[in-house]
């Protein structure tokens, strides 16, 4: 069956291997059995149940969390030749009977439920009686409480899949999943006898940076401009920021979306539909956008604010470059972010182990922020991947140019001020009595009379609250959770106060980007805009900028050096092929006519 999935790839797809991973999740599922995928966004893990499903006879079910993600995966399925539908709620009572009419005849090769489909008995009975060979469960670490993005309707899948009969297999796939969600999502799926395939978190063309103290407005301004041809997403954490900073964007002649959960369904499928077929090429959105959307050509993403944790940044972020080429994630921090989503978090959690949980993975973004190590060395340990160099040479730490400068004295005094305040308080008040703040809290203390109140001075409160917290990513001083965190001495700060160590602050310089212009790779991409725009689907399901480079790199004159295309399979072939290949050799009969300078 893997000769049968290998030649699907081929001809349906266009691609003659598999990415990492690929081949072995996709050979596990082939032999019926239960598999877990955690695979990098944009690492290929839709292939993973697709291909299978055009293997197996029947009706493979995925399951997926939004509207967006299933629209996207069947206008994909559809240029490609393959029967596939979804029912949700953006569709009509009359439109879901329809679907499901002709899912019961079998007429589909992959059924897109959302979960909460499942939530219903009725359905759940329905479904059952299909020819079910395989279900999968994308986004799946849904089901875990732990994990980012919770839904309890996912809980409904494993008795959906008992009643099944015969049991199909069932393939989940993540792309941020620590060991502790792992185990959930084995456990509450009640995958059998699973294979677990890890393939690793590393998106190496990503390139990572945390800019602190910068006027944000002023910077998203000029990078926008600077990226002006380019494709990017810029999150905000806030509906109220979303607002302005589109406005902003519109203001100075940027065609700039919004998209927020506060806009009406409308509004929110043109905008996004806007944005993924390339009318517009910046979306600002908080968090509500993305999930799933398979927009291959996004160049950056800026986040205006630091996330509520790791998982969702690393989600978010992994939405640039998903075909592989060379792409920038930002991250703008300052102080207020923190505030931001403590308040988010306790608005939104009320039980109380999930709230120190949600604070303990809080904490681990605010570090990431401050830290001076691999930004990238730092993503990959939080999701328990060790295998990897501790300097990546693609990020903001790394690929910079900086001066260390010697801090030992001022971490003394902090360290000094920490327990002479009995290690009792948080960082907000420390940073105060070491600046000499008037703060009457500190007089009601007796702070105003230690040692080290005020020999800080020359210093804003603002400058010693960022050397702690940078202490605290490096190791020195350790945080408790809660929504009121406590900072301790750590063994590390004790051997700097015993003067047996010394710390060090790297002083980066600016990063300068240049974007390389390729003027048939432009060409390329307009053709497919004009194709685009006639079959009315978005750019990248035609092709994706991947594939355009490398049509410009080996321009190649046939269909049969058309296929060897990484991208181009014989689908395609026959609906754009032509197009693009009258286009190729106008380019090389152009060049055929500038004659040598002797």
């Amino acid at each position: 069956m893997l000769n049968a999935a290998q030649e699907i790839l081929r001809k349906v797809y266009g691609y003659s291997t598999f990415r990492e991973g690929q081949e072995k999740i996709i050979n596990s599922i082939l032999q019926k059995r239960d598999t877990l995928g955690i695979m990098p966004t944009g690492g290929g893990k839709s292939i993973c149940y697709q291909i299978p499903a055009l293997v197996f006879p029947g009706t493979t079910i995925v399951i997926s969390p939004l509207i967006s993600l299933m629209k996207d995966q069947v206008d994909a399925l559809a240029g490609l030749g393959i029967p596939a539908a979804y029912i949700n709620s953006s569709l009509t009572q009359t439109e879901t009977e329809q679907r499901m009419q002709s899912a019961a005849r079998g007429e589909y090769k992959l059924l897109y439920i959302a979960p909460e489909r499942l939530e219903s008995e009725q359905f759940q009975s329905f479904l059952s009686a299909f020819n079910i060979p395989l279900v999968a469960v994308d986004e799946a670490h849904c089901v875990s409480q732990w994990g980012n993005d919770f839904r309890t309707s996912y809980l409904s899948i494993a008795s959906f899949v008992e009643r099944i009969n015969p049991r199909p297999a069932v393939a989940a796939f993540t792309a941020t999943a620590t060991s502790g969600v792992t185990q959930d999502i084995l456990r509450l799926l009640s995958l059998q006898n699973a294979e677990l395939y890890m393939t690793g978190f590393n998106r190496e063309n990503l390139s990572f940076s945390v800019l602190r103290g910068v006027n944000k407005k002023d910077f998203l301004l000029r990078y926008v401009k600077d990226n002006n041809e380019q494709a990017g997403i810029i999150y905000a954490s806030t509906r109220k920021d979303v607002e302005d900073l589109c406005k902003l964007l519109c203001d100075n002649g940027i065609a700039a979306a919004k998209y927020h959960a506060g806009l009406g369904d409308e509004e929110r499928k043109h905008n996004q539909d806007a944005f993924l077929y390339d009318d517009m090429r910046v979306m600002v959105a908080t968090n509500a956008f993305g999930m799933g959307i398979d927009k291959s050509n996004v160049r950056y993403v800026i986040h205006y604010n630091m996330p509520k944790n790791m998982e969702a940044y690393y989600q978010e972020a992994g939405r640039a470059g998903r075909d592989g080429e060379p792409a920038e994630c930002v991250l703008l921090f300052s102080p207020q972010d923190i505030q931001t989503q403590k308040f988010l978090i306790e608005q939104s959690v009320s039980a109380s182990d999930r709230k120190a949980h949600e604070y303990k993975k809080l904490q681990s973004m605010v570090d990431y922020c401050h830290t001076q190590e691999c930004l990238r060395a730092y993503i990959l340990n939080y999701f328990d991947e060790q295998d990897h160099l501790p300097s990546c040479g693609n990020c903001g730490n790394c690929n910079q140019e900086y001066d260390l400068t010697d801090i030992t004295i001022e971490a003394q005094k902090i360290f000094s001020c920490i327990r002479r305040m009995n290690e009792r308080f948080g960082i907000t008040l420390i940073a105060q009595v070491l600046k000499g703040s008037k703060n009457k809290r500190i007089a009601e203390f007796g702070f105003d009379r230690l040692s080290t109140y005020g020999v800080m001075q020359e210093y804003t409160e603002k400058a010693v609250a960022d050397l702690i917290n940078l202490l605290i990513a490096e190791g020195y001083l350790d945080l408790s959770g809660g929504q009121y965190p406590v900072v301790r001495l750590k063994p590390k700060a004790v051997d700097v106060l015993k003067g047996m160590t010394q710390v060090a602050r790297k002083v980066r310089s600016k990063k300068q980007t240049a974007q390389a212009g390729n003027h048939l790779f432009e060409q390329l991409r307009q053709l497919r805009k004009e194709l685009a725009d006639r079959d009315g689907v978005p750019p990248y399901i035609i092709f994706s900028d991947s594939t355009l480079r490398e049509m410009a790199q080996y321009i190649p004159s046939d269909e049969t050096s058309l296929l060897a295309i990484k991208g181009v399979g014989e689908a395609k072939l026959q609906k754009y092929g032509q197009p693009f290949l009258d286009l190729l050799r106008q380019h090389v009969l152009q060049k055929s006519f500038v004659s040598p300078v002797r």
